[in-house]
């Protein structure tokens, strides 16, 4: 018994080694899905469905602006006076009260707007679409005498887009008194007053409700992603007013300094361009250019070109970035194309909405995982080269 013990104590202890199995591949249909061509076939079908379902989302939108429309134009009318709202309850002054002089105070701005246009640009419209079609044809003879040859077709051409799009429904008295008569127009305000005065009395309240089925981080990312929305909403088109009151009162001041006339309409109608970032600007200083040509010279003309671009780089370079920041900055490559999009899908209303609307998605997106961390795909990823 003693030896035997001995023995099986010395002896060495058996490994035991587990023998792996080949890996099984994928039999049948699966196996044309496991290789690099399945995968990626993969990855496109989804692309396909979240962009078959974007196109969806997108279709239904354009097929109810009239209820769209006016919400979005409440939500950033909202986000643009909500600090006025929260001012007055913070003196005191109860939520009620406080909301309808907000909101009394916001209609009877537009309203003056409206009142304006109505007054300095749609009762003299016809004066400078006329003046400006005659600034152009002046212009072309201009340009026939150029050192480098520009066909007859190619001018009438352009020419033609022109004075379609001056003497169009479109623009001019005729669009804006025929839309203030229509039925649209009318429940499309009301409908934009009701949501904005509810957006102003319980936009808080309204938020939070949507925010009920989430909890912990996700809820957390529900508020901060909600704040930086209004807060970008607001802040941008508040810096738009101020930056296109400033274009409107130096551009229109110039104007009147070099003799243009209509001065004051075109003031008018630079403050309302501007809310059309990048493009805006251009047509105001075009339009103002061709009417100082056939109104006081070319030389005069060149003054009015030179004074819209001063203005409106000194606006870009000194004024945007005190006013607006630069956390609000688009690229100029996406505004252009928010712009396009916009105006394809809801006409000027679009291209008005489209850039504050893209830059509150951008701010979302950097603040989608902490107040100073970005969503995952858009955080930088390697060090910026020097």
């Amino acid at each position: 018994m003693g030896p035997f013990s001995r023995r099986v104590r010395d002896d060495p202890p058996v490994e035991v080694r587990r023998v792996e199995e080949p890996a099984r591949l994928p039999e049948g249909a699966s196996r044309l899905w496991s290789d690099g061509f399945g995968r990626a076939g993969t990855r496109s079908v989804q692309v396909l469905a979240v962009a078959a379902v974007f196109a969806v989302f997108v279709f239904v939108m354009t097929r109810l602006t009239l209820v769209v429309i006016p919400v979005l134009i409440a939500l950033v009318l909202a986000a643009a006076i909500s600090p006025l709202v929260s001012f007055l309850r913070r003196k005191g002054v109860p939520s009620i009260l406080a909301t309808g002089a907000a909101l009394l105070t916001i209609v009877a701005l537009l309203s003056g707007i409206v009142w304006l246009v109505s007054l300095a640009v749609v009762n003299q419209w016809d004066e400078l679409r006329d003046q400006a079609v005659e600034g152009f044809e002046e212009l072309q003879t201009y340009v026939r005498n150029l050192p480098f040859e520009i066909s007859e077709e190619q001018l009438q051409s352009f020419q033609d887009s022109v004075v379609g799009l001056l003497q169009s429904d479109a623009v001019g008295s005729g669009a804006i008194a025929g839309a203030s008569q229509t039925a649209n127009f009318v429940a499309g305000f009301f409908i934009m007053v009701v949501v904005l005065f509810f957006f102003l009395k319980d936009g808080p309240k309204l938020w939070e409700f949507l925010l009920r089925p989430f909890e912990g981080h996700r809820y957390e990312r529900g508020r901060r992603v909600g704040d930086t929305t209004i807060s970008t909403l607001g802040g941008y088109v508040r810096g738009t007013a101020i930056i296109a009151a400033v274009d409107a009162v130096f551009i229109g001041i110039g104007l009147a300094i070099v003799g243009v006339p209509l001065a004051i309409p075109l003031a008018v109608l630079v403050f309302l361009l501007a809310f059309i970032p990048l493009v805006g600007a251009t047509l105001a200083g075009i339009l103002a250019a061709l009417v100082a040509l056939v109104a006081v010279g070319p030389v005069e003309a060149l003054v009015v070109v030179a004074i819209v671009v001063v203005v409106n780089q000194l606006e870009g370079d000194l004024l945007q970035p005190i006013v607006m920041g630069r956390a609000l900055r688009l690229h100029p490559l996406v505004i252009l194309v928010a712009l396009t999009a916009g105006t394809v899908l809801a006409g000027i209303t679009g291209a008005v909405l489209a850039v504050p609307i893209t830059a509150s998605i951008w701010r979302a997106v950097q603040v989608w995982d902490g107040p100073e961390l970005p969503a995952r795909f858009a955080r930088q990823k390697r060090e910026e080269s020097v």
